[in-house]
């Protein structure tokens, strides 16, 4: 009896899912009408990106959700940031718009770039940085951790954020 009922629910729950909504197939993806008769390409900005999973989205000028795999980008932006306007061609992929090929139309300003401190202003941040590993080293070399090893985790983890700025 629970089988049957468990069985039932699953069925319940089959039938009430989500379907996404169909885009037309009448025209090409992507393109606007305006596009279409001057046979440009459609252009949008990367709305997320995953290096690690090689996937992302670009969210078009159009509104249309595209999905971008990481053999779509040219070999010199192997990871674009997010914000990044492009211009792509699209097919109609299996679950929907794939871009096919992406051009990157101008670099985005980085904002951590801009927040960036000036190089005069990280030499005492260095400097500290230096006495705080160096003070910690004796304990390492005692076989334990310093106790104040959060703490220079997160002062190497700024550091490393100005550096990559």
């Amino acid at each position: 009896m629970g089988h049957v009922v468990l069985f039932a629910t699953g069925i319940r729950a089959l039938a009430t899912r989500r379907k996404r909504a169909p885009y037309d197939r009448s025209k090409p993806l992507g393109l606007s009408d305006d596009q279409q008769k001057e046979g440009t390409m459609p252009t949008g900005k990367v709305r997320f990106f995953d290096a690690d999973r090689g996937f992302g989205f670009i969210a078009g000028d159009d509104g249309a959700d595209v999905f971008l795999h990481s053999s779509a980008l040219p070999a010199d932006h192997p990871n674009p940031r997010v914000g990044s306007r492009v211009e792509y061609s699209v097919a109609d992929g299996r679950k929907g718009p794939q871009a096919l090929s992406v051009r990157f139309l101008k670099e985005t300003a980085s904002v951590a770039r801009a927040k960036r401190r000036k190089p005069q202003a990280m030499v005492p941040v260095v400097e500290d940085l230096i006495k705080l590993l160096d003070s910690s080293s004796a304990s390492l070399r005692r076989g334990s951790y310093p106790d104040n090893a959060t703490k220079i985790a997160k002062v190497l983890r700024a550091v490393a954020e100005e550096f990559d700025a």
